[in-house]
């Protein structure tokens, strides 16, 4: 079992003001987790294959293809715009 001057060091590090009940509860509930993980020890994983995720993740890609737009609608953005500036539309600045 973790000691109570152990789980106040802790709690120090991790600038945590901890009441005398506080402290035996974590006490109690830090020795439950390092006596779990001392479990976990015990178990023979020289065949398991090291994993960067608990799941197969893959990326979901689609290639990046330019469509062809109605030119009434690229109409409508661009009037939506007041400013222009070199050919490319102009919006507020929203940093200083």
């Amino acid at each position: 079992m973790i000691k109570k001057d152990q789980v106040k060091h802790i709690a120090e590090l991790a600038r945590l003001e901890l009441s005398d009940e506080e402290l035996e509860e974590f006490q109690e509930e830090l020795s439950d987790i390092l006596d779990y993980v001392d479990q976990l020890k015990e178990l023979d994983i020289s065949d398991v294959e090291p994993t960067s995720h608990s799941v197969d993740m893959k990326n979901v890609m689609r290639d990046d293809e330019a469509e062809d737009t109605d030119p009434e609608r690229v109409k409508k953005l661009r009037e939506a715009f007041p400013d222009e500036e070199n050919g490319y539309d102009k919006v507020k600045s929203i940093l200083e």
